[in-house]
């Protein structure tokens, strides 16, 4: 067969199945064990190949061709089992053809969420493994028992679970790999035990040579400053593929330690830059593995000597830039944690040193595109602040540096695209502060640079998809504005450059979500301007896709919420039609997403926008008066929330449908 398994699972569950995939066809076969038999035959050296394609799913509800082959092809299958993949019908389809083959003692599966044969909401099986089949190879009732690792809290844990499912692939006794496994991870441990050991002493070494005789301290350091990027490189990487966290953490402690340990006078400026710039690589690694405390204090330690090189040479701009650097870091350590108000502290410090620096170089590009970049991270901690005024101030001083920049070199493309995103800020803040004429005429200049950047590259699809978004943001807004041909004219280019990437790229979903939205948006404009069956027939278009997308993505937010504004829109238009029970259909599915996601977020101005609009038409159609009123209490008191941006328009104009307390309308 041309597989050696076949791995379902879903979408939900993409990581584990990566995991899992790579774990096994990563797998060498102890090499004691190579040649002999295992109950399925020779051993081979790997398990490869492992079939594994979540994209080739077709739309019609069944298995594609592609799937069943590698089915009928795949030696056994390997399941990752959870509740979602227990609600996938995708899973449960492709267990039920592998049984069909004959082959169920081949059926092996990884529990990762959930609990086994519990019935309820969290069942991690799907039925097709919870039961046997009949013998018209229809799904019984006779209870199975499949063969299960589990990495839950308690369980099997990573390695054993892995070595479970090796062992039903390879057809060998489990304790006979496990010993053999734990032989070789005994070797492995040591040899890199005994190398960070090493390098933990010889580092130890060089510090107290250091300071013992301090004329020989620029070739140790130089030495040192090696060995601390060995640590933090290699060693780092080499540590993370055995899962040896406690070791990767001593050796950067080490390395913070013997840091502290160093003298910071009488030791010349270069050794000072090597530190200062090893302590932000220790910060950017503790960054990366997500210990935002030691990253802070790695960070602080780099500033300590940065923020000395800078003040001592203050005329030398790469000094300042290195410093200013730093502080940013420390800014977006504190932006991690949710500490708002010391991440603007750290962004504001960064901008006090590049202002400065630049009296004595005014034209220098890195401080500007550094400065820009800062504008442009204050501007969102503003926006979470609420401080939508202040935000954008910083947007426009974001502009002026923009500006700049690209008049120094028009052609660099990297300074287009930050032209391009401050337009974008901008013109969303002249939104929220109702300001529609400068949000449009924002929007315009951001559509007009991407379409720029487009001809120039025009094979460059992540460009053409930026100049897709910046289109449809500016034919909402003319919408908005009451233009609706215009809105129209711009949302259908928005569409059709979706389509052209998405015929390019069928496998990009972002693609096909592109499409959904602009469609049921452009959907509104046709409805608005009386062509009923071509709004109908856009949203049909964006309805079907976001129904795929959420199916096979169901933990995507963004996309639930678009459904859900699809769906709104379709009851606008059963309304139109006269159609209140269709109507009343699309929006209670629409409420039944969008209301617990607005009590977790009640100042996301798309969900405020998208739940109250849909409260208020589920009130005036409702034909129970006390519900209607209820709907419409909860859209005021939401609405009346509001913090920030309380100048756009769709605020205001939900304020003012709210504000009013018709009795419902009861229709027919």
């Amino acid at each position: 067969m041309q597989y050696r398994a076949f791995l379902s699972y879903s979408h939900a569950d993409s990581r584990w199945a990566q995991w899992l995939h790579r774990g096994i066809e990563g797998y060498r076969v102890p090499s004691r064990l190579r040649g002999s038999s295992g109950e399925f035959g020779p051993l081979p050296d790997r398990l490869t190949p492992i079939f594994r394609d979540r994209e080739d799913l077709s739309s019609s509800g069944e298995l594609g061709p592609r799937i069943e082959s590698a089915l009928a092809d795949s030696e056994a299958l390997l399941v990752v089992c959870s509740p979602e993949s227990a609600r996938s019908t995708w899973v449960n389809d492709e267990i039920l053809t592998f049984k069909r083959t004959g082959r169920i003692g081949r059926i092996y599966c990884l529990i990762v969420e959930g609990a086994p044969n519990c019935g309820d909401e969290r069942e991690c099986f799907a039925p097709a493994l919870r039961f046997e089949l009949n013998a018209d190879g229809s799904l019984g009732t006779t209870a199975a028992e499949p063969i299960a690792a589990d990495v839950r809290h308690g369980k099997d844990g990573k390695s054993l679970a892995r070595l479970k499912l090796l062992s039903g692939l390879l057809g060998i006794p489990l304790d006979s790999l496990r010993q053999r496994e734990a032989a070789r991870r005994q070797r492995r441990l040591l040899a890199i035990t005994a190398l960070a050991l090493l390098v933990m002493l010889v580092t130890s070494y060089l510090a107290v040579q250091a300071v013992i005789a301090q004329r020989a301290a620029e070739r140790r350091q130089k030495q040192a400053e090696a060995l601390v990027n060995f640590m933090l490189g290699d060693l780092n990487d080499k540590l993370s593929q055995v899962s040896r966290l406690d070791i990767l953490e001593s050796v950067n402690d080490q390395a913070m330690t013997y840091f502290q340990s160093l003298p910071t006078t009488d030791v010349t400026d270069n050794a000072l830059q090597q530190r200062a710039k090893a302590l932000e690589e220790i910060g950017n690694v503790r960054l990366d593995q997500g210990h935002l405390p030691q990253a802070l204090q790695a960070y602080r330690a780099a500033e300590v000597l940065a923020g000395k090189l800078a003040r001592a040479k203050p005329g030398e701009v790469e000094r300042q830039l290195a410093w200013a650097n730093v502080l940013a870091f420390i800014g977006t350590s504190h932006w991690y944690q949710g500490e708002l108000t010391q991440a603007k502290s750290g962004f504001e410090s960064a901008q006090a040193v590049l202002l400065q620096a630049r009296k004595s170089a005014p034209d220098n590009t890195q401080l500007l595109y550094q400065l820009a970049t800062l504008d442009n991270n204050m501007g969102h901690v503003l926006e979470a602040q609420g401080k939508i005024d202040s935000a954008a101030n910083q947007y426009k001083g974001m502009l002026t540096y923009c500006l700049l920049l690209t008049a120094s070199n028009p052609d660099h493309a990297e300074y287009q695209v930050e032209l391009g995103l401050v337009h974008n800020n901008l013109a969303k803040m002249a939104l929220l502060q109702g300001n529609l004429g400068d949000a449009i005429s924002e929007y315009r200049a951001d559509v007009k640079i991407e379409s720029a950047l487009v001809e120039k590259d025009t094979k460059n699809n992540a460009q053409l998809e930026k100049l897709v978004l910046a289109q449809g943001a500016l034919g909402r807004t003319l919408a908005l504005a009451g233009d609706l041909s215009g809105g129209e004219a711009v949302l259908t280019s928005a569409v059709v450059g979706a389509e052209k990437l998405a015929k390019i790229d069928p496998q990009t979903a972002y693609f096909q979500e592109d499409i959904a939205l602009y469609s049921y948006q452009l959907a509104r404009l046709l409805r608005m301007k009386g062509d009923l069956p071509g709004a109908k027939k856009r949203t049909a278009t964006a309805l079907a896709l976001l129904e795929i997308l959420t199916k096979n993505d169901p933990g995507n937010s963004e996309r639930q919420r678009e459904y859900a504004e699809a769906r709104i829109e379709s009851a606008e238009q059963s309304l139109a039609s006269e159609s209140p029970d269709a109507a009343r259909k699309s929006l209670q599915a629409a409420l039944v997403y969008l209301e617990p996601r607005l009590a977790e977020q009640p100042q996301d101005r798309a969900l405020v926008l998208a739940t109250n609009s849909a409260r208020m038409r589920m009130a005036e159609i409702s034909e129970d008066a006390a519900a209607a009123n209820v709907l419409r209490e909860k859209a005021r008191a939401s609405l009346e929330a509001q913090t920030s941006g309380l100048g756009d328009p769709r605020l205001q104009a939900l304020r003012t449908e709210a504000a009013a307390t018709p009795n419902p309308i009861h229709r027919p």
